[in-house]
């Protein structure tokens, strides 16, 4: 299972922009969305590290790393923090 991170994007070079995510800046492609469909402050999905796979509103993306947040406390709480 892989568990897609929202993201937001900080610049654009070509078809491979740099991410904030969740703090840590990464470079990921944009090769697998519509060209021009993704600018600067926009939030993207981003799989397996490396690629872009769905433009977000800020509201979608805010929700979507709240509810993350939320089950790594869950986890937390029932295994640990050591993992």
């Amino acid at each position: 299972m892989c568990i897609a991170i929202p993201s937001r994007v900080l610049a654009i070079d070509g078809e491979f922009a740099t991410l904030d995510s969740a703090g840590a800046r990464r470079t990921c492609s944009l090769a697998l969305l519509e060209p021009g469909s993704v600018a600067v402050g926009d939030w993207v999905l981003v799989q397996l590290g490396r690629f872009a796979v769905e433009r977000l509103d800020e509201a979608d993306a805010r929700a979507a790393l709240a509810l993350i947040g939320e089950l790594g406390s869950a986890a937390e709480m029932h295994w640990g923090k050591a993992a």
